[in-house]
């Protein structure tokens, strides 16, 4: 009977610990390291959509990551006149669908991202030194969260003009 009313108590938690998990934005947010990315979202109107767009994958930049752009880059693009460009910019760090490390092919291969117009993809490389992105690399890889999977990569992904 005790093991009975115990494994009940820790199926009860386990729910409630699944189902009190966080969406993308609040994920980034308390990680505390893409306060960046985070404000580029706000500022391109984007972070709701991250909040609550259901399966997506993000490929995050870390804020050493937005660091590494030229000097006055950041700023520039938080300029409200650089929305649209600031929005291209992030929605191709996005994809539209869950892809875990465990679906990632080994070597090179193309996905969509959110960035339709012009059709944008990602070249994901998988190998024994570890998952590119274009030129970044995935440092952190499958971060759960109640709207999709985050993974963490040290550049900022450009789209080509």
């Amino acid at each position: 009977m005790h093991k009975l009313v115990l494994a009940s108590a820790v199926s009860l938690l386990l729910g409630a610990a699944s189902a009190s998990a966080n969406n993308v934005v609040e994920t980034a947010s308390l990680a505390g390291t893409f306060k960046t990315l985070l404000a580029a979202a706000q500022a391109a109107d984007l972070a709701p959509a991250l909040a609550t767009t259901q399966n997506i994958t993000v490929f995050a930049p870390t804020d050493e990551a937005f660091a590494k752009l030229p000097a006055g880059t950041v700023e520039n693009l938080l300029k409200p006149e650089n929305k649209d460009q600031l929005a291209a910019i992030l929605t191709y760090h996005v994809l539209p669908r869950k892809l875990a490390s465990n679906q990632m092919l080994a070597g090179p291969f193309h996905v969509r991202t959110l960035k339709a117009k012009p059709d944008r993809t990602l070249a994901i490389t998988k190998g024994a030194g570890g998952v590119t992105v274009d030129n970044a690399t995935v440092i952190k890889a499958d971060i759960m969260t109640d709207n999709g999977i985050i993974h963490v990569i040290d550049t900022v992904l450009l789209p080509s003009k």
